[in-house]
């Protein structure tokens, strides 16, 4: 199988240049490609094989030139290329950079994203959702950089109140539990049940399953 190449995707994106009037010669300076039309802001294209790190730290350095800096990658196939295209679409708009594909069987040449200032949009319910979680948890439980599963969240730690209550009291109605605990939810998380560690064993009456406690010995919670 032949190798693809850098230069594989320079005529087709020069062709589609020139076709919007611009002169473009490659390889100037450090710039890949460079795109001139009368009096306008240069525009630079950087070409590689695929999407990498180096790519983008090549698009943020030429952007000490230009403005109008684009990254160009071969266009690829199937659901995995599709979504790799569309986070690098998003990563592109936050760079202020532009993104172009090339379909290099027909020389296609389509421009997903044009260079442009980004400011994110602030979203109020996710900082609400972050500030609860950081003041409903108590102390700092995980490592940071660690997996998601098994992290140490409010509920966890709320689930964890309510395990342990139950494996020093045994079967216990909810009211009690969350009264005794500061869990006002109690009720709700061993109903819902999300880890397996809660029984009913009648009206909302509950009890600690081996799970439960085997859940307890596992995040070093020991009962008050």
């Amino acid at each position: 199988m032949t190798r693809l190449r850098e230069t594989e995707l320079y005529p087709p994106i020069k062709a589609y240049l020139q076709s919007q009037g611009y002169v473009v010669k490659s390889e100037v300076l450090a710039a890949d490609v460079v795109a001139c039309r009368d009096e306008e802001e240069p525009v630079i294209v950087e070409l590689k094989t695929g999407f990498s790190l180096s790519l983008f730290h090549q698009g943020v350095a030429r952007q000490s030139v230009t403005d109008i800096v684009y990254l160009a990658v071969p266009m690829g196939k199937g659901r995995l290329f599709s979504k790799t295209l569309k986070d690098n679409i998003s990563l592109c708009r936050r760079l202020g950079l532009g993104l172009i594909t090339v379909r290099l069987r027909d020389q296609l040449v389509e421009v997903h994203l044009d260079p442009g200032s980004f400011k994110p949009r602030k979203s109020k319910t996710k900082k609400t959702r972050l500030l609860r979680e950081f003041a409903r948890r108590e102390g700092d439980p995980n490592t940071g950089g660690a997996t998601r599963k098994g992290l140490v969240t409010a509920y966890r730690q709320d689930a964890l109140r309510c395990a342990g209550y139950l494996a020093e009291n045994g079967a216990t109605k909810g009211a009690e539990v969350a009264h005794t605990t500061g869990v006002e939810n109690a009720t709700r998380i061993m109903s819902d049940d999300h880890y397996g560690w809660f029984e009913r064993v009648s009206t909302g009456v509950y009890t600690v399953t081996p799970t439960g406690l085997s859940g307890l010995k596992s995040y070093g919670f020991a009962p008050k």
